[in-house]
C-alpha cells in the first residue's frame, strides 16, 4: 500500500513539471526594453545580439563633449570641452575601450567646443575631422589646425546634405550649416541628426534662431527622440517653431553648475515644458548616457563619470 503511495505521488509530481512546461513554452517573448545600466546594456546585446547605439553626453561643465558609439564598433566625438577638459575627455573615452575615433566633429570655434580637440587628436587613432568652413585666429583654433596637420589628417567641411558613415545600421545627416555667412559665429555650428530604427538623435552646437529657421526652411526631417539642446539652453537659441518640429521626448541640456551665464534661461526650460520634453541636465545629472535599440530610449546618469 505504501508503494503505491509513493508512486502515486510520483506521478502527480511529474504531471504539474509537465504542465508547468508547457505553459512557460506557449508564453509569448517580452521585447521592447533596454536595460538601465551600461554593464546590462553590453550584456543584453550580448545575449541576443540585439544592436546598441550608446550616446555620452560628458559632463564638462559649462561646454560641450559628446561621445557616440554605434552598433558597427564605429566611434564618433563630437565636440570636446574647454582646453581645460583635455584630460578629462581622454581619459573617459579610453575608459569605454576606445583606441580609434571614426569621426571627430567641431561644430564651431569656440574654445567651450574645441578647446579639447587638439588633445583628442594627439591621443587617438583619428578617421575624419569635421568642422564648418569657418576660420579664427584664436590660440586654441590653431592648435586644433596643427594637431590636424600633424597626423596628416584633412578637415572635412560640414554643411547641410553631406552624410557621415558609422555603419549600415545609422544614417548620420548633416542639417547645418545651411548658408555660408553668419554674423553670429553660433550659427556656423554643425548640426547632426542620426537615425536608428525608430529612435533619433539631434545634435545642434550652438546653433542659433538663424541656423535654426534655415533648417526649417530647408525642409529637413527634424524630428527627434533625443535634443541635444541648443547653445546651453540659452535663449539665443530653441526657438518655438524649432522646438515644434523636433518634438522630442528627452531634451538634454549640457551646462554648467552656477554658470555666469545664467543657462539653461527660464524662457527656454519654458518652452521645453511646452512640448512635453523630459529635461536632462548635466549639472544636475552629471554624465548622462542614452542607449537606443531600435525601438526603445533608456538613460542612465552618472555624477563622477
Amino acid at each position: 500500500m505504501g508503494l503505491t503511495k509513493r508512486k502515486h505521488r510520483y506521478f502527480l509530481i511529474l504531471l504539474c513539471f509537465v504542465f508547468i512546461t508547457s505553459v512557460i513554452s506557449c508564453a509569448p517573448n517580452v521585447n521592447g526594453t533596454i536595460p538601465t545600466t551600461a554593464q546590462s546594456a553590453q550584456s543584453a546585446q550580448q545575449q541576443d545580439n540585439s544592436p546598441v547605439l550608446k550616446v555620452h553626453f560628458i559632463d564638462v561643465g559649462q561646454a560641450d563633449s559628446i561621445l557616440i558609439q554605434a552598433p558597427s564598433g564605429k566611434n564618433m566625438l563630437i565636440d570636446a570641452g574647454n582646453n581645460n577638459d583635455d584630460k578629462t575627455i581622454v581619459n573617459y573615452i579610453k575608459n569605454q575601450g576606445i583606441s580609434k575615433l571614426d569621426i571627430v566633429v567641431g561644430t564651431h570655434p569656440h574654445e567651450d567646443h574645441i578647446g579639447g580637440l587638439d588633445t583628442v587628436i594627439k591621443n587617438f587613432d583619428i578617421g575624419q575631422v569635421v568642422m564648418p568652413d569657418k576660420t579664427q585666429t584664436t590660440r586654441t583654433f590653431t592648435d586644433v589646425l596643427t594637431a590636424v596637420q600633424n597626423k596628416g589628417l584633412k578637415i572635412t567641411a560640414a554643411k547641410s546634405g553631406v552624410n557621415l558613415d558609422l555603419g549600415k545600421e545609422l544614417t548620420v545627416s548633416v542639417l547645418a550649416p545651411v548658408g555660408r555667412s553668419y554674423e553670429d559665429l553660433n550659427d556656423f555650428s554643425v548640426v547632426i541628426r542620426i537615425a536608428f530604427g525608430n529612435t533619433s538623435f539631434l545634435f545642434t552646437g550652438d546653433a542659433g534662431h538663424e541656423s535654426e529657421t534655415e533648417m526649417i526652411s530647408s525642409g529637413s526631417n527634424l524630428s527627434s527622440t533625443v535634443l541635444k539642446v541648443g547653445h546651453h539652453g540659452s535663449t539665443s537659441s530653441s526657438s518655438q517653431d524649432f522646438l515644434n518640429k523636433v518634438k522630442p521626448q528627452y531634451a538634454v541640456i549640457m551646462v554648467g553648475k552656477d554658470n555666469d551665464y545664467g543657462h539653461p534661461h527660464k524662457e527656454t526650460l519654458n518652452k521645453l515644458s511646452k512640448i512635453k520634453a523630459n529635461i536632462l541636465r548635466t549639472d544636475l545629472n552629471g554624465t548622462i548616457i542614452v542607449n537606443s535599440n531600435g525601438s526603445t530610449i533608456s538613460y542612465i546618469t552618472n555624477k563622477n563619470p
